[in-house]
């Protein structure tokens, strides 16, 4: 089992800046991937970024040169640095981990944190 807990989030100036952060504990040695998804109002749950544990990265094409993915292992945790902010950037985000037991891969979720984007 693995536990996702988010912070950072909130209420942000279009062109702002904002810096989301996910504490990962239990099962910590399965995680191979971590990252973050967003689900903004009316729309599906999409992948934003991810890393893995050799810091191979991977972004939505839209939030590319914008939004940084990093991960700091000693502290278990990993960031999303999120910069040049724009409305349609406005979701609940989500930490994610992808575990990898015995070949077999299982997801988990946090519950989430807001951001609102919006003079």
């Amino acid at each position: 089992q693995v536990q996702l807990v988010e912070s950072g989030g909130g209420l942000v100036q279009p062109g702002g800046s904002l810096r989301l952060s996910c504490v990962v504990s239990g099962n910590i040695g399965s995680v191979k991937t971590v990252g973050w998804y967003r689900q903004g109002p009316g729309k599906e749950r999409d992948l934003v970024a991810t890393i893995t544990n050799n810091r191979t990265t991977a972004y939505k094409s839209s939030v590319k040169g914008r939004f940084t993915i990093t991960r700091d292992n000693a502290k278990s945790a990993v960031y999303l640095q999120m910069g040049s902010l724009q409305p349609d950037d406005t979701a609940d985000y989500y930490c994610y981990a992808r575990t990898t037991l015995k070949g077999s891969n299982k997801d988990y979720w946090g519950q989430g944190t807001q951001v609102t984007v919006s003079s």
